[in-house]
């Protein structure tokens, strides 16, 4: 066999070589006496089968399992002269070239490897940076209102008008031209004013009314709501209001903290306001990092470490963004897409630079996470789906079904990593306010 092996940079090869059709005689030759001692062939004996009746029952299969086996020994040859261990190999090798001649194959195989990713120095690359600052003013105002929240509402007995705030307790009919419609009625209903929780107007018309009062509301339902009879239609409703409802004052003291802090019969204001201060600094802490500092530290490593990377991923990496922009394509520019392979090329190549720096913040991430000796379960992948899937009112199982077969896992995977380097390198830098 005579190979030409190539070792590009550190993260891609190639090779060219031509396997004799000599060597895969003699593969299939020795595959033929392996199977001859296991095979059933009727008229023969088992262990007794001879080759020939082999090659014959096995044909075709026998001259692909003998090229797989040359082409398998090829690529171990090829890592030995170039001196590359296997396991630094990404992906499958990809054969680029398979020309069967008559007596011979011509092979070329594209290979990609690890990245050898040089770190040294980002810790340093981390600047301090002051923990943001929360003040009595904000930590009262949630205080305020998380008290607020869990205030009873009240009936009001002076006689006034509803306000924003009040809950109005009414009865109403709704009527598109002059015909009464399915959905639109309804008695004792409780409406917060302020809420949004109607057509945009009526509960603006709603405010000022007092207990007993009738009155007809105009409004328009917006264009994409989501009864199409409805849709933009302009509407009228006779509302009656039945009783106004307020939040009873809710006093901040030892017995609202006992309240707040359940199972803590030691809990005061005290304790409140320092709870709460916490989950404020958290808060403003998690939309800085992820705002900017996150952002702005992945850029600043991307910029720094400069190393080779697979091309075939950052391929990939292309394909996917080709993708996702066809997906938010009009119909009309797909079209014109279509039948010109030159424009799609054009199209696809824009996407070069991002990717590449995708492609190399993963790696840079994946270092990094070695170094700091960060790694992320296929249960904490599991949590974080099934969390994300509850608090969206989804199937927690059926999400985690749907992102492992789709093969989305170590995307996810990937995403975790990323996050948890980067808050464990910026928590190291915080300077206490």
């Amino acid at each position: 066999m005579d190979i030409k092996a190539n070792k590009i940079d550190n993260a891609n090869a190639e090779i060219a070589a031509t396997i004799s059709q000599d060597e895969i005689s003699a593969n299939v030759d020795k595959i033929a006496k392996e199977l001859a001692k296991t095979t059933k062939i009727a008229g023969f004996r088992k262990g007794k089968v001879p080759t020939s009746a082999v090659k014959k029952q096995y044909g075709d299969k026998l001259i692909q399992d003998a090229e797989s086996e040359a082409l398998r020994n090829l690529l171990a040859d090829a890592l030995k002269e170039m001196d590359i261990d296997s396991a630094s190999l990404i992906g499958e090798p990809q054969i680029t070239k398979f020309d069967k001649g008559e007596d011979k194959i011509d092979v070329e195989v594209k290979i990609a490897m690890r990245p050898d990713v040089n770190t040294e120095g980002y810790a340093d690359m981390v600047v301090e940076f002051d923990k943001p600052a929360v003040s009595d003013e904000d930590i009262e105002a949630r205080i305020k209102e998380l008290a607020e929240s869990q205030a009873e509402y009240i009936t009001v007995e002076e006689d006034r008008a509803l306000v924003a705030g009040d809950t109005a307790k009414l009865d109403f009919e709704g009527f598109v031209d002059g015909e009464a419609f399915e959905g639109g009625k309804a008695e004792g209903f409780s409406l917060v004013l302020g809420s949004g929780q109607f057509i945009p107007g009526f509960e603006d018309q709603v405010i000022g009314m007092k207990k007993d009062e009738e009155k007809t509301i105009a409004v328009t339902f917006p264009q994409d709501y989501n009864s199409e009879k409805l849709a933009g239609k302009p509407a009228e409703f006779k509302v009656k209001i039945q009783e106004i409802q307020t939040k009873a004052e809710v006093v901040i003291d030892d017995e609202l903290a006992k309240k707040m802090i359940p199972g803590d019969e030691n809990a005061d204001v005290e304790m409140l306001r320092s709870q709460v201060k916490e989950q404020l600094e958290n808060e403003a802490l998690t939309k800085l990092y992820n705002d900017e500092m996150k952002p702005k530290l992945l850029e600043k490593f991307v910029e720094k470490f400069d190393f080779a990377l697979p091309s075939f991923v950052v391929e990939q990496e292309m394909d996917m963004a080709l993708n996702k922009h066809a997906q938010s394509m009009e119909e009309a520019e797909l079209n014109a897409l279509k039948d010109d392979a030159e424009k799609v090329k054009e199209l696809r190549e824009t996407f070069r630079d991002d990717a590449t720096r995708s492609v190399r913040a993963t790696f840079i991430i994946d270092a990094l996470a070695q170094e700091e000796g960060i790694a992320v379960t296929e249960q904490e992948v599991m949590q974080t789906i099934y969390m994300e899937a509850m608090q969206m009112g989804q199937d927690p199982e059926a999400a985690f079904k749907h992102y492992k077969e789709s093969g989305y896992l170590p995307a996810i995977q990937m995403a975790i990593i990323e996050d948890k380097v980067l808050v464990k390198l910026l928590n190291d830098k915080i300077k206490e306010a």
